[in-house]
């Protein structure tokens, strides 16, 4: 990893994160970190009852107009956030631990996969062992998460798109679909599809889960999604389908994702995900759409 040229995603921008941050990500050597805090939100065996603490990057190297982080994710303007070394973002997990589920996640966490590195190892040294999840967009280079391998104890990307033009039109990336299969493919290599939980938490401790959300409108771009997944990887794959999409402010410029999801749309969906032969993993209650709305700018995002 070059972060003096960065190539560690598919950008490969070639920034130099040593000067005044220009790649597309607009990131530095240190962690822009928006937030450390324990996050009851995941799938249940992610977050278990008291929760996991999610370190939750600023920015990201995916532009997606309904993010519901947009907060803290955009790569234009300020964003919510505090500058840390790997060490201190350490010293703040450990911190923290004792107060959650022995359980590390990092979210949108692409950008800052040597840090991440970094701070595992910062972690293990100082003799704690929690799980560690890696929750990415899917956006990422299998050469990278080849480091990752015997680091990262759970996987969970998403698979937002099967059509490359929506990638560019909605996340600002080409290529995706593609980019996004081989991810998952180098991540099903290192963990294969069954999920090895804990005896006595349930809680997850070894392998994969794929995010779909499903978006208004576009039911069978996530139809033909489910349909890749199950012919290039498994249909023993835990799937997380979601339906929690709930328009930002800012997503008046496209029309047409600005509600939330049909019950009829998901349900179509859903009926598809058992056609194919999908049998492990989570649907989502309509209501979802009033639960998954961080505040960033808050001291609590999640409360």
């Amino acid at each position: 990893m070059n972060l003096h040229c960065c190539n560690i995603c598919p950008h490969g921008c070639g920034a130099d994160r040593s000067n005044t941050p220009t790649g597309y990500c607009r990131s530095g050597l240190s962690c822009s970190i928006a937030t450390i805090c324990p996050h009851t939100g995941e799938e249940p065996v992610i977050s278990g009852r008291r929760g996991i603490c999610n370190v939750f990057f600023a920015r990201c190297n995916m532009q997606c107009v309904y993010c519901q982080n947009h907060e803290i994710s955009r790569n234009t303007g300020s964003v919510p956030s505090q500058q840390m070394t790997p060490q201190e973002v350490a010293e703040e997990i450990i911190r923290i631990l004792p107060f959650c589920e022995n359980r590390v996640g990092f979210v949108s966490a692409s950008h800052y996969l040597s840090q991440i590195i970094e701070i595992i190892d910062c972690i293990r040294q100082s003799g704690a062992e929690p799980i560690f999840v890696y929750n990415s967009n899917g956006y990422d280079l299998p050469e990278m998460l080849q480091l990752l391998e015997g680091k990262i104890d759970v996987y969970l990307p998403d698979f937002k798109y099967s059509n490359e033009s929506l990638g560019r039109q909605l996340s600002g990336v080409s290529g995706y679909p593609g980019i996004a299969m081989k991810a998952l493919k180098e991540m099903y290599r290192q963990k294969g599809s069954p999920l090895l939980l804990d005896d006595d938490t349930g809680l997850a401790e070894s392998g994969l889960i794929i995010r779909h959300l499903v978006l208004p409108g576009l039911v069978q771009q996530s139809v033909e999604a489910l349909r890749l997944i199950a012919e290039e990887l498994s249909v023993n794959i835990h799937i997380s389908l979601m339906s929690q999409y709930f328009p930002p402010f800012e997503i008046a410029r496209f029309p047409a994702l600005n509600r939330t999801l049909y019950s009829w749309e998901y349900e179509q969906v859903v009926d598809v995900f058992h056609q194919l032969g999908f049998h492990k993993g989570w649907i989502q209650e309509m209501d979802s759409t009033q639960h998954y709305r961080p505040r960033f700018t808050t001291e609590q995002p999640f409360r």
